[in-house]
């Protein structure tokens, strides 16, 4: 059905437009055309009066949420769950994020995943393996005990997936530069994060073709004077990107007004981590058999060590807006065109442009989700409650 949304403003990546029409052909945008000259041969029109669409937001790093932990279940049903509880937040594409856990549940992951996208589940886009190639002495709410530094066998595994984005953090002094650019040119998108690297250690990893940096300040190296640690290393280097987890508990807001000046335009890309009770009533779950319980907006062990989030995208966007004067728009290119380039998507995501995939977030006023649209269907609709 070719369909036409009319009455809101419309942000497409670039320039904010007024009076016009989105017009859409089936999962694919096919014009930004003016409202008063629709083309004749329009099916549906949709007037969003008083909202404004945006392009749909990307999320590296979802480890749950719908009351499902992906490393509990990692099947299709609980990709699905995730999906949806996501999408009520304006997120239209991610990835599943596995942490550190053993080859086997490793593997069950993998192949949930590439059933899922075969199967054409809303917004999957690949997956995240965060681990279990990391330090242990930076392993957060990790499991130390499954580590392993990267071989052979390893990278068999990791390039598994056939369809998608695979992309992997892991520790560079876990592994080796050779190693790193044998998985950059078999199309593995490498991040560095839970890690004790030195800033030379970490140059070498980028020249070898890391590109990323997960969740920036938090499980690695800070910036000294005379050692500019991995954080040094990620606001210095202009080619690369950072994940940031914008919830006010991971990183201060003036640290992530920091971050966000320093780098690069486009490097910054805003993520969630999200654990299970995004999109859920509940707020206590297990990890690994530890106790992680939501307490005034984080999760948290018994032992008061973060523990993923409780944040959604569209919270995530809303944050970043107001802890850097960078403007709504800014924050929400973080959340959309930043993250397709970082997955090397930006050819189908990112912007509301001509030939690219139907993927977008209608907002009211304060920048709260009203409708989320997947490839030219609508998945959530707050006003009618689904």
């Amino acid at each position: 059905m070719i369909s036409a949304l009319i009455d809101a403003e419309i942000f497409d990546g670039n320039r904010q437009l007024s009076h016009y029409a989105l017009i859409i052909d089936g999962p694919t945008i096919r014009d930004l055309a003016p409202a008063a000259h629709l083309p004749d041969d329009i099916e549906q029109v949709i007037s969003l009066k008083d909202h404004s669409i945006v392009p749909g937001y990307i999320d590296l790093q979802i480890n749950g949420g719908g009351g499902v932990l992906f490393n509990d279940a990692p099947t299709v049903d609980s990709i699905r769950t995730m999906g949806n509880a996501h999408a009520r937040f304006g997120t239209t594409g991610y990835l599943p994020t596995l942490v550190t856990d053993s080859f086997e549940v490793m593997a069950a992951a993998m192949t949930s995943v590439k059933e899922a996208m075969t199967s054409n589940i809303p917004g999957v886009l690949g997956i995240h393996l965060e681990g279990p190639f990391l330090n242990p002495a930076k392993r957060g709410i990790h499991d130390a005990s499954k580590m392993y530094r990267l071989d052979d066998e390893a990278v068999e595994m990791v390039l598994s997936l056939s369809q998608g984005v695979t992309l992997l953090t892991l520790a560079p002094e876990m592994t080796t530069p050779e190693m790193i650019e044998r998985l950059s040119k078999a199309g593995v998108i490498v991040s560095i994060g839970h890690t004790e690297a030195t800033y030379e250690q970490v140059q070498d990893a980028l020249a070898a073709g890391a590109t990323g940096f997960t969740h920036l300040y938090n499980a690695m190296t800070p910036v000294h004077s005379r050692e500019p640690g991995v954080v040094g290393a990620a606001l210095e280097h202009d080619e690369s990107w950072f994940g940031i987890i914008a919830d006010g508990h991971h990183v201060h807001p003036a640290t992530f007004n920091l971050a966000v000046r320093t780098k690069k335009c486009g490097g910054a890309v805003l993520v969630t981590d999200a654990m299970p009770s995004v999109g859920s009533n509940c707020k206590a779950f297990k990890l690994h058999e530890e106790e992680i319980e939501v307490v005034d907006g984080r999760c948290i062990t018994t032992n008061g060590v973060l523990a993923g989030s409780d944040l959604n995208m569209a919270t995530a966007v809303r944050n970043a807006a107001r802890f850097s004067p960078i403007g709504w728009q800014e924050a929400v290119r973080m959340a959309s065109r930043y993250p397709a380039k970082a997955l090397g998507l930006s050819a189908s995501l990112g912007d509301l442009l001509p030939g690219k995939q139907a993927s977008f977030v209608v907002l009211d006023a304060g920048l709260a989700v009203i409708q989320t649209w997947i490839a030219g269907q609508c998945v959530y609709n707050a006003q009618s409650g689904e």
